[in-house]
């Protein structure tokens, strides 16, 4: 089944309803659409990609973010920062499992400490701890021998289908819960998945010998209770708890989750902090790193150098240049038992690519009229148009000739520059459509947006990724699937971007700026009376000042809700770069590129769902395991 496809009649819609094709003012009628309903909507409007259309991913369950309960770190960072500490702590102590609850509890706390964190969250450690015990037991066990063990309140109870069986839930593959993904997820690599509660059901299935590993989801007290059960058939077992016990809109880290689902012993990168990578590569674009990388400045030239390389070292997320080494940490890691040694010229290759950025940044300022960047005065309201455009040519130039005097033979070097060339090209057609578009603005279709999306972000974080498989000498079976995972995760990052832009917690304001925005496409598809047709219309075509309106359209999108449905489709798209891996064969690289989307999205990749388990008791005020949070 193709990852854009449903699998079953209830999925067989787009993400949402409204992010269909719509005719803008100006035009005589919609764009053309695919006629088979079972297709994913497409348009091949030329700013939705003409002939080769954007099409957007299957429907993902509807998400409800639900702070933690008392006795887990509601915060992502927390909960890598605990499981990190614990993974210190287990080679410091070199234990050897298996190991009951109450050592383990005796070694939480100090994890805690190390992690700067509250010794309430000991019980959730002690889990970690036996976790980081079991991780190269696990990762040694063949996919068709471990089993995926889910509990039966992930799903949505009061609209939930399936039947149940002596050995649990039988999934009807509704798409209203994330169950149906990460059921099908593991059964693709040889899982056996079963969706029930209980040990004497799960030791049956270890008693047949076909079982030798395990990855279960569950709350932290039923894994209290199971823990004795784990520790007396001492096989590899890693249990990732749900963030809440009362199952009631039920979550669980989804990112850890898919890590423990695809440990393999081939992947050397699981081990890889990828905190302190990035903290690496940033690092690399200090004043005095940048200096020795690019080499000094020469002659007349040294004054714009200092300030290309000031802007160079400026505040960024640095997503492109770890994007770059990242893979080639990834592909140079396979087979080895510890992580490669950085060569001199991959600090190179992530500042070219950071070159080719920050050249666009300073182009699209100057296009864009955006007098700030990170917080700061944009370069050219800074020091001048003419010196911004001369300071972002030299960048461009800086980026290709670092690529040229990387150490690689001479056909890597050529497919090098062909790959930053057409990265280039494709950049700039898509800020020209943009551009293009602002000389006779109209309301824009969603498609239409997220096809500028794809062609102004999706093309810089697939150079990043292919420059850097391209530098570790990456076979075509990476390169293949960077394509759709680099498009999945581009539009992803850009559809975040506009929702912080809205908020004002991004680098610029695209509804002041009026340029082409996601929320404003959704709400003008959704806006039925004429009033509020006539604000969208306004200010789309820039008839209106998006000042004076701002209150009155924040109403329209809270009362329609467009703000969550462009989250549901930032999600789908999260999920479809997930997807985008599933054919490759590179273990680490496919790990690695997996770890990267949490690293990227972080706190958002969560799943949930509903349980009646504890019903009566939660009607009656009972509680039921640790105190769920405030």
């Amino acid at each position: 089944m193709s990852p854009l496809e449903s699998s079953s009649s209830s999925e067989s819609q787009p993400v949402a309803q409204d992010v269909q094709p719509v005719g803008g003012a100006g035009c005589d009628s919609a764009p053309e659409t695919t006629s088979d309903p079972s297709t994913p909507t497409a348009v091949r409007s030329p700013l939705a990609g003409g002939e080769n259309p954007i099409r957007l991913p299957r429907r993902l369950p509807i998400q409800r973010a639900r702070p933690a309960q008392s006795n887990i770190p509601d915060r992502r960072a927390e909960r890598d920062r605990l499981k990190s500490a614990a993974a210190l702590r287990i080679a410091e102590l070199r234990l050897v499992p298996p190991i009951s609850l109450e050592e383990l509890r005796t070694y939480s706390a100090s994890v805690c400490e190390a992690a700067g964190l509250d010794l309430r969250y000991a019980d959730y450690a002690a889990v970690l701890l036996n976790n980081e015990c079991w991780r190269d037991g696990l990762a040694q066990v063949p996919y068709d021998r471990r089993l995926l063990l889910l509990p039966k309140c992930l799903r949505v109870e009061e609209h939930c289908p399936a039947p149940f069986d002596q050995f649990g839930m039988l999934c009807k593959e509704c798409g209203l819960c994330s169950i149906e993904d990460l059921a099908r997820e593991a059964e693709q690599l040889g899982y056996a998945v079963l969706i029930a509660e209980g040990s004497a059901i799960v030791r049956a299935m270890i008693e047949t010998g076909k079982i030798e590993g395990i990855v279960g989801v569950s709350c932290l007290n039923v894994l209290e209770k199971c823990f004795p059960h784990m520790e007396a058939v001492a096989i590899p077992g890693m249990s990732i708890p749900l963030l809440q016990d009362d199952c009631r809109d039920t979550n669980v880290d989804l990112d850890q989750v898919r890590d423990l689902i695809h440990l393999s012993a081939e992947d050397r990168t699981y081990r890889l902090d990828l905190e302190e990578l990035k903290g690496t590569v940033r690092d690399w674009f200090q004043r005095d790193s940048l200096e020795e990388i690019m080499g000094p400045s020469q002659g007349i030239g040294a004054e714009t150098d200092a300030i290309a390389r000031d802007w160079l070292a400026m505040a960024g997320k640095r997503w492109r240049p770890y994007l770059a080494t990242c893979m080639w940490m990834a592909v140079t890691s396979e087979g080895k038992a510890q992580a490669p040694r950085m060569p001199a010229d991959l600090r190179k290759l992530a500042v070219a690519v950071e070159c080719f950025h920050k050249a666009s940044l300073i182009h699209d300022d100057i296009e864009d009229g955006d007098l700030i960047r990170y917080g700061e005065q944009s370069l050219h309201a800074r020091h001048g148009e003419a010196i911004a455009l001369n300071v972002g040519d030299l960048l461009l130039g800086e980026g290709y000739r670092l690529l040229a005097e990387l150490e690689v033979t001479g056909e890597v070097r050529a497919a090098l520059l062909a790959e930053a060339a057409r990265g280039h090209v494709a950049l700039s057609r898509g800020q020209g459509a943009e551009l293009h578009w602002t000389r006779h603005p109209r309301p824009l279709s969603s498609l239409e947006v997220l096809g500028i999306f794809r062609e102004k972000t999706a093309p810089a974080f697939e150079v990043a990724l292919r420059l850097g498989a391209l530098f570790a000498g990456a076979d075509e079976q990476v390169h293949s699937v960077l394509g759709p995972y680099s498009e999945a995760l581009g539009i992803a990052y850009q559809i975040r971007d506009d929702i912080e832009d809205f908020f004002g917690d991004g680098d610029s304001d695209d509804l002041g700026d009026l340029r082409p925005s996601l929320i404003l496409a959704i709400a003008h598809k959704r806006a039925e009376q004429d009033e509020d047709r006539e604000l969208l219309e306004g200010l789309w075509e820039r008839r209106l000042d998006p000042g004076s309106v701002r209150e009155s359209l924040r109403g329209f999108l809270g009362e329609h809700k467009i703000i969550a449905k462009a989250r549901e489709l930032c999600d789908a798209y999260e999920h479809h770069a997930v997807e985008a891996l599933s054919p490759m064969g590179h273990a680490t690289a496919k790990g690695l590129l997996r770890r990267v989307i949490g690293k990227i999205f972080g706190d958002e990749n969560l799943i949930e769902g509903y349980c009646s388990e504890f019903e009566a008791r939660n009607a009656a005020g009972g509680a039921v395991g640790a105190e769920p949070a405030g």
